[in-house]
């Protein structure tokens, strides 16, 4: 006797993550015709949810995210303690803690990536202020320049 043959197809479509599960001899299908079955709904998932949700467009908000430098950081300071520190001013999404690429020592430095609406909160709360017997600098990080390549 043959043991049903199970497929199991995980389709991610416009961030909904549908999960099937099929047994072809259950459902009076071969295999190939299953596939086939598999493939058109995974063309056409997208499509359905689109209309499904009316306008196309996502129904959850973004938050928008700005970035904080943080200098003077104690070089024992780990995330999870700045972390809980810009806790208390706002949402915190991340925390970087920058470290030297040939000891991996911490640099003193990092950067909070908190909620837009936060960061003044946080700013004018936490800067010039002790953290581990260190005086905290906080502001906006600056963006980054994209790097210049010469193509000469």
């Amino acid at each position: 006797m043959k043991s049903p043959l199970i497929l199991t197809s995980v389709l991610v479509a416009s961030g909904l993550t549908l999960v099937g599960f099929f047994s072809a001899p259950l459902v009076n299908l071969d295999a190939t015709a299953l596939a086939v079955g598999l493939f058109l709904g995974a063309l056409l998932s997208p499509i359905i949810i689109k209309a499904m949700s009316g306008t196309g467009t996502s129904t959850t908000t973004s938050v928008e995210i700005k970035t904080l430098y943080v200098g003077n950081l104690p070089y024992r300071a780990n995330e999870g303690a700045v972390r809980e520190l810009f806790s208390g001013h706002g949402t915190v999404h991340s925390v970087r803690l920058m470290k030297d690429k040939q000891t991996g020592k911490r640099r003193g430095f990092g950067f909070v990536e908190m909620s837009a609406q936060d960061i003044d909160n946080a700013v004018s709360s936490l800067n010039d202020t002790e953290f581990q017997q260190r005086t905290l600098k906080v502001r906006e990080a600056k963006e980054r320049p994209e790097p210049v390549h010469n193509h000469d």
